[in-house]
């Protein structure tokens, strides 16, 4: 709709509602737009027509100024799903997006909400042409002076093998929620990166309804979360190299340090268990990383500290963004005494520190 060649904006809207359904919401919002845009800048008024619906509104055109046709292009994901943390979507531009740029105002136009949608948006995106037009005192337009055209988006090469993503997905496809890395460990590119469950991105390009909207958004799953880089959770044994490395740095102990695993240890009153019922018996470090024998990095917990423990963490990375090339990356926890201090407000007592020592109590990785 184009509201300088509308004879009444009103008038125009309500005979094409006898054509196609147009929503109070929708009116609400093309009146919001034309308020807020120059009389010759097109609003749009429905997306996705299908092609019945486009020849009832051609028929009609005569009686319905100021509405017009536009054919435009849009994104296609073939991958769906597999793809979908990893690629991101593209929707439609929010009030709170507008930065002045005249090629988010063009109806229909798309930008990056997510993924490397968003990361590499303004690339992918192109550069608006423009034209100078001359126009009267009252702003309608005589002719065009001048014109420049627009220049498409560049092309993305990422560093995912196809093989390896679908790969990925399959062996998750059997999981309620669940996500897998896999990176070179020569340079660090990411070759596969999966997170279920996903969401097709190509609803997002058409638009979602209000209902399907509150399925994905309501999903205690989080399928719009790429849990690879925005999921925070406990690393649990994972997390035991770390304990052993700061221990054998401070000289705390050495590899050959034995503890007898019983199936639990004791602090005051309270027992601390192992994950094997009744123990593991004699384990020194490499029987203990080999056995992951909690009992055993309890102990070593305990002699070594949290803050020797996080100090090390740290310089592995833990706890701190990889700087990774997409949006909403999150950095973990790695905590100390004097972090519980702050946020908490109590002390750190002696029991977290032995849980931390098997990746758990307040770590938190992606």
């Amino acid at each position: 709709l184009v509201a300088e060649q509308a004879d009444d904006v009103a008038t125009s809207l309500s005979r094409l509602a006898k054509i196609i359904p147009i929503t109070e919401r929708d009116r609400r919002r093309i009146s919001r737009e034309i308020k807020r845009r120059r009389n010759f800048m097109p609003v749009t008024v429905r997306e996705n027509l299908d092609w019945s619906e486009v020849a009832k509104i051609e028929v009609h055109a005569p009686d319905l100024p100021g509405i017009l046709i536009d054919v435009g292009q849009s994104r296609e994901y073939p991958l769906g799903e597999r793809a979908s943390h990893l690629l991101g979507y593209v929707a439609a531009v929010s009030e709170r997006e507008l930065t002045g740029e005249p090629l988010l105002d063009l109806p229909g136009f798309r930008i990056g909400k997510s993924g490397v949608e968003k990361a590499y948006d303004l690339n992918l995106r192109g550069k608006a042409g423009n034209s100078q037009m001359e126009v009267n005192a009252v702003g309608r337009v005589i002719r065009e002076l001048s014109r420049q055209e627009g220049q498409p988006g560049a092309d993305l090469s990422l560093t995912v093998d196809l093989a390896l993503q679908n790969f990925a997905v399959d062996r998750l496809s059997g999981e309620q929620s669940a996500a897998a890395v896999v990176m070179d460990i020569h340079g660090g590119e990411v070759l596969a990166m999966a997170s279920t469950p996903g969401f097709d991105p190509n609803a997002f390009n058409f638009g979602l309804s209000t209902e399907q909207w509150r399925a994905i958004a309501g999903d205690p799953r989080s399928p719009l979360t790429n849990k690879a880089i925005s999921g925070q959770y406990a690393p649990g044994s994972t997390f035991k190299m770390m304990v052993a490395l700061a221990a054998l740095e401070a000289g705390v102990l050495g590899t050959d340090h034995r503890v007898f695993c019983r199936g639990f240890t004791t602090l005051g009153r309270s027992k601390f268990h192992c994950w094997k019922k009744y123990g593991h018996g004699w384990m020194d470090m490499h029987s203990g990383i080999q056995q992951s024998c909690d009992v055993y990095f309890y102990d070593v917990a305990r002699r070594v500290g949290v803050d020797r423990i996080a100090a090390m963490a740290k310089r592995f990375g833990l706890g701190d963004k990889t700087g990774i090339d997409l949006p909403n990356e999150k950095a973990g926890l790695m905590p100390t005494r004097a972090w519980k201090r702050a946020a908490v407000g109590v002390p750190w007592q002696l029991g977290e520190t032995l849980l931390t020592g098997i990746g758990q109590s307040f770590v938190l990785t992606t």
